[in-house]
């Protein structure tokens, strides 16, 4: 193989996975097409009233339209990437999302993800972990998550001012709990 195209392999594969298909949100539902996506970018989904994570494509419950409501969403490792959040647009009971080790987040999907109206009402928890790409513009973007309780960084190394993000983001979230880890 040339020099570089396995990597273009990968980012084509990728794109591939996180093409949104609104027909199928339509015939499915926003959470059943939401978990499809997120697992077939290595992500695990939980449900409403349960303790264990999904993390099998094919074992992926059925049921009713509706049933099923993702209310966490642990995406370590996995290769989703801005392309593919409109699938987050229908969900509205998403309280907990892990973003970690997720080299194609970037500030551009943490802003789409402020901007997500069900999620500025429903997200309380996040976290975003060893996300190389994720800079203080990025951050910033997070004070339209107004319900956000808790918001755990760790490991990222494109935030360079750190006192005067922190202290903006506080200021426009005064209940949010900021840990961090960034040293």
């Amino acid at each position: 193989l040339p020099p570089g195209s396995c990597r273009a392999f990968w980012g084509w594969l990728n794109a591939v996975f996180n093409k949104v298909d609104h027909e199928r949100i339509q015939a499915v539902g926003p959470d059943r097409a939401a978990s499809e996506w997120l697992l077939r970018c290595g992500a695990l989904v939980r449900y409403q009233g349960s303790p264990k994570w999904q993390q099998d494509y094919n074992g992926l419950p059925t049921g009713p339209l509706g049933k099923y409501k993702i209310e966490a969403i642990n995406a370590t490792d996995s290769c989703i990437m801005y392309r593919g959040f409109d699938y987050l647009d229908g969900l509205e009971h998403v309280t907990d999302i892990k973003l970690e080790k997720c080299m194609y987040i970037q500030d551009e999907c943490l802003q789409r993800l402020s901007e997500t109206n069900n999620l500025q009402k429903s997200l309380q928890k996040l976290k975003i972990i060893s996300c190389g790409n994720v800079t203080d513009k990025g951050i910033l973007a997070l004070h339209k998550l107004t319900n956000l309780e808790y918001l755990y960084l760790s490991d990222l190394p494109g935030i360079r001012e750190k006192e005067m993000t922190f202290r903006v983001l506080q200021q426009a979230l005064p209940n949010l709990e900021l840990e961090l880890d960034l040293d």
